[in-house]
């Protein structure tokens, strides 16, 4: 087990295996697996690229071989932070191929996040876009190097510039014969990466791809948390248990050697990789397809050209598209199955779906730290409509508790736990916070309120912490007041989120200031942008006020300051 991490008990591991639940197969493996089976059958399309199952097994080898040949050994954490192109998915392949670890950051996040999980993970290596959504990642990638100090390498999809590309690797890979390694030919090459670069052919370290496997037992990837108590939490994810979590959802969402799948979340998030998403898809001989941007414009013409059967989204995702797809001009009939999950769908929304598209409403409720719930493609159109969903597994267990961790009467609200064959016990290199996070007898406190009606299914209330769920994002109201008061013109702060019909929650900044002259909206933007906060957390609204009202032992009332904004919540002001 990679170090820092919390494995299940002996008595529960033996009995998910025995019970077939983990197979003792790495996804490295099933991906050979796959290849050899479906071999000349498209596995994805991005851009244009169109890569066969063979060609993708063949990618993930030669990168591998690559990534090994720059020092990148098994075990080594590596950042990955690429957007929705074939790239991501060749790069996660040669991650579990080689047994490195792959720590799945979204595209949103910046310096604040970054540097946090290269110096938590002590990772070998970045692997980032050069530019993307108006974005040099570069530039990004400058400040991590000066900032965590293990980043011996930083690989770039695209254009380079000072750095390394990662098409070089992948082909200088293929060429073991002409003895480059990635090192210093490469530098000049790309114009000088810097000593950061030039050092590649250091402790280089080869395997035959065609004998080694990883332990199916052992961390494959790291996940990342909805950061509820600040920076985000990593979650560790092994062989067995994220494959079983992709092959169970793959098998309950009907996805078959015909299915097309359409990627248009982050690809490294847990929804669009795992629940089926990407993996699952694989692992049924399906198609993936990776659209660069969740854009209507671009997800509808790739549903009509690709014979789409299946996409997942996040409620505001959802309302735009359906607006767009009312609209017409696009040919929809392929469209079988539309996920919607990351935050709660409103029925009256929820209503919309099924006629607007003409497929069946799936609802989604689950966390990247395991347990994923499902509506099922046959469950009554009031269940899709009013739930979010029941467990995938009959091995999970799950609890509704009250404050004091007792169950409540069925049909009441209460706070969610749950364990089970694919639900983490323990984050990543978090021994103090473990200790809250998990009951003494191993169930995850998921943070959720929710109630469970007579069929299983579960409706979600809303959350115990003051986490704000912005267009399926989830952002720690901590994390982005702890900024804020380092600012000196800020005093006291209080971050709320607040209900909007497009995002779920918009956030809203209560903040007293001070000096002369006092800090406006656009100043303390620019100080969070400045600080590396990702866009998404920054809030939408500042509200300056000389104090906050309490409650009865002192304490500052969130609830009165959401009555307080009320109807007058307006965006960006």
């Amino acid at each position: 087990m990679l170090a820092g991490s919390v494995g299940w008990p002996q008595e529960y591991a033996a009995r998910y295996r025995r019970a077939g639940y983990w197979r003792g197969t790495s996804l490295s493996r099933m991906l050979r697996d796959r290849a050899s089976t479906h071999g000349a059958a498209i596995a994805v399309v991005a851009g244009e690229h169109r890569w066969s199952y063979q060609e993708l097994d063949a990618r993930a080898d030669r990168l591998a071989n690559g990534l090994a040949r720059l020092g990148i050994r098994p075990r080594d954490r590596v950042v990955v932070q690429l957007p929705n192109i074939a790239e991501f998915v060749a790069v996660c392949f040669a991650m579990f191929r080689l047994d490195a670890v792959p720590v799945f950051a979204m595209p949103a996040h910046r310096s604040n996040e970054i540097i946090h999980f290269c110096r938590i993970t002590e990772a070998t290596a970045y692997i980032i876009a050069g530019h993307h959504g108006g974005f040099d990642y570069r530039e990004l990638a400058d400040d991590v190097c000066k900032a965590a100090p293990d980043v011996r390498h930083v690989l770039v999809a695209g254009n380079p510039g000072r750095f390394t590309a990662l098409a070089d690797v992948d082909a200088d890979a293929g060429s073991g014969a002409d003895g480059r390694n990635g090192g210093n030919d490469q530098n000049d090459r790309n114009g000088g990466s810097g000593p950061r670069d030039a050092d590649t052919a250091a402790d280089p370290h080869t395997f035959d791809p065609d004998t080694f496997d990883p332990d199916p037992s052992d961390v494959a990837l790291l996940q990342i948390s909805g950061g509820s108590t600040g920076l985000p939490k990593l979650i560790p994810r092994t062989h067995d248990d994220y494959l079983y979590n992709a092959a169970a959802s793959a098998e309950l969402c009907g996805l078959d050697t015909t299915s097309v799948c359409l990627t248009v979340l982050p690809a490294g998030h847990n929804f669009a990789l795992s629940a089926p998403g990407i993996l699952g898809t694989l692992y049924a001989g399906g198609r993936v397809v990776l659209a660069e941007t969740p854009s209507p414009d671009v997800g509808l013409a790739l549903v009509e050209r690709e014979g789409v059967t299946i996409v997942a989204m996040v409620p505001p995702l959802a309302l735009v598209w359906m607006d767009a797809a009312a609209a017409g001009g696009h040919d929809l009939s392929s469209l079988q199955v539309v996920q919607v999950g990351g935050a709660k769908l409103g029925a009256e929304v929820a209503r919309r779906v099924q006629p607007t598209f003409g497929a069946t409403l799936q609802q989604v409720f689950g966390m990247a730290e395991g347990l994923i719930n499902y509506t099922r493609l046959d469950d009554p159109d009031d269940i899709c409509v009013t739930t979010q969903g029941r467990p995938l597994s009959t091995q999970d267990e799950i609890r509704i508790v009250d404050e004091e961790e007792r169950d409540v009467p069925p049909g009441q609200p209460g706070h969610l736990l749950t364990r089970g064959p694919y639900t983490i016990r323990g984050y990543y290199r978090a021994q103090e916070y473990n200790r809250t996070a998990f009951t003494a007898d191993g169930f995850y406190r998921t943070g959720d309120i929710v109630r469970q009606v007579p069929s299983g299914h579960l409706v979600v209330e809303g959350r115990a912490k003051e986490q704000i769920n912005r267009g399926g994002e989830k952002v720690s109201a901590e994390e982005v007041e702890n900024h804020l008061l380092a600012h000196p013109g800020v005093h006291d702060v209080a971050v709320v989120g607040v209900p909007d019909d497009f995002l779920g929650e918009r956030i809203c900044a209560f903040t007293i200031t001070r000096g002369d002259p006092r800090p406006g909206a656009a100043d303390l933007r620019a100080f969070l942008r400045a600080r590396g906060l990702a866009t998404y957390k920054i809030p939408d609204r500042f509200t300056f006020v000389e104090s906050f009202p309490q409650t009865a032992v002192g304490k500052t009332s969130r609830a009165q300051l959401r009555v307080r904004l009320g109807a007058t919540f307006t965006p960006r002001t």
